[in-house]
């Protein structure tokens, strides 16, 4: 049996685990399918905790691999069902990432006798607070399951490889006024008015394009939610601008956030506030490390890897010592939207890579499951 051709049909698993609901918070109908699925793989060593499931091999191999998947999807949006049309699956989560968890199941049970040892995570809440975060869950109960040499995370990446992530920071900035009658709006000073100067500076932003390993990055800074007012005939004395910035993995947090008072110091007065409100920081891209080299040649060569311009759990792993890329067959400009699909040739591509990678010159397996 060639690497590249499963004897999973990765559409029909895709379209199946399409049909299974698992919207942040309920998750655990997939998870017991995923259990299910690795349970009939004797090879693995599978634990569940909470919704989140972690499947092993333990040949004993020199390095490991580790695969992870987001089990959850954003609330429907007139897509909950699947729709195959011809090499074409659609609907919630076809692409944000069930191709990807359907491309893991695939691989768990396709490759018994890996050249390295593999570690298979899907996790929960992966799309909500990152408190509620299936990997924090896992971390805390069994950080052993999480140890890796290097990580891919199945995020929609079109078939090809993303490295690192950008970091993501959420700001508020509050500005003071003072209140009068509108009648009278001389008396007072309007902090909703003050807004135009800050607003101007992020409209003038010019974001910086960094380079990191041959990779891209784009930085962003935007206004998300503003907020002010006392009533229909009082002057406002104060308002509140969200503000989110993505940065480059060339920057700490701590760096990020100077960079963004900086260019808000003129704005501010006495009585202001800049305060940073959630971040998480960025990953580099590492792509010297022997795993994750051979992905991304696998997956295109060089020439088609490119920067991580969102945050991923790839973050999660580098934090933590270990180098992560990014490599899902779903088109992340389809993630979210009411019309995703992931295509067969896509699962197949991603399929194929990985299997290349994590097989090597391998015994094949005899035992191949049919979960």
């Amino acid at each position: 049996m060639s690497a590249a051709a499963p004897e999973v049909d990765l559409l029909a698993l895709t379209a199946e685990l399409v049909a299974i609901p698992s919207v942040s918070g309920a998750e655990g109908p997939i998870a017991d399918r995923v259990q299910e699925w690795c349970a009939a793989c004797g090879w693995l060593e599978t634990s569940r905790i909470g919704h989140n499931v972690v499947a092993r091999t333990a040949l004993g191999r020199p390095q490991r691999l580790l695969i992870a998947g987001h089990l959850d999807t954003v609330p429907p949006n007139g897509n909950a069902e699947p729709r195959l049309d011809g090499d074409r699956v659609a609907g919630l989560g076809a692409a944000d990432m069930k191709g990807g968890l359907a491309v893991m199941m695939a691989l768990a049970a396709c490759v018994a006798r890996p050249s390295v040892d593999v570690t298979y995570v899907w996790y929960a809440a992966e799309e909500i607070a990152r408190e509620h975060s299936g990997l924090l869950e896992v971390a805390a109960a069994r950080p052993d399951l999480l140890e890796a040499d290097a990580a891919v995370l199945g995020e929609p990446t079109g078939a090809a490889p993303e490295a690192g992530c950008q970091g993501t920071m959420h700001l508020r900035v509050t500005l003071r006024g003072e209140r009068a009658h509108t009648a009278r709006p001389w008396m007072g000073r309007n902090a909703v008015h003050r807004l135009a100067d800050v607003l101007g500076a992020l409209a003038s932003y010019e974001p910086r394009r960094p380079v990191i390993d041959g990779c891209a990055y784009a930085e962003a800074l935007v206004a998300t939610g503003v907020s002010g007012g006392v009533a229909g005939n009082v002057v406002p004395d104060e308002a509140v601008l969200a503000v989110n910035h993505r940065f480059a993995p060339d920057r700490t947090p701590a760096e990020a956030a100077e960079a963004v008072g900086a260019l808000l110091a003129a704005h501010l007065e006495d009585g202001d506030s800049l305060e940073v409100t959630e971040t998480a920081p960025a990953a580099a891209p590492q792509l010297d490390h022997p795993l994750l080299a051979a992905i991304v040649r696998a997956g295109g060569g060089a020439g088609a890897v490119r920067a991580k311009l969102g945050w991923t759990d790839a973050a999660f792993f580098a934090a933590r010592g270990v180098p992560a890329l990014n490599f899902g067959p779903g088109r992340s400009e389809l993630a979210h939207t009411a019309g995703e699909y992931v295509s067969r040739g896509a699962l197949e591509a991603v399929y194929g890579a990985l299997a290349a990678v994590i097989g090597g010159q391998r015994e094949r397996s005899t035992e191949m499951a049919r979960p």
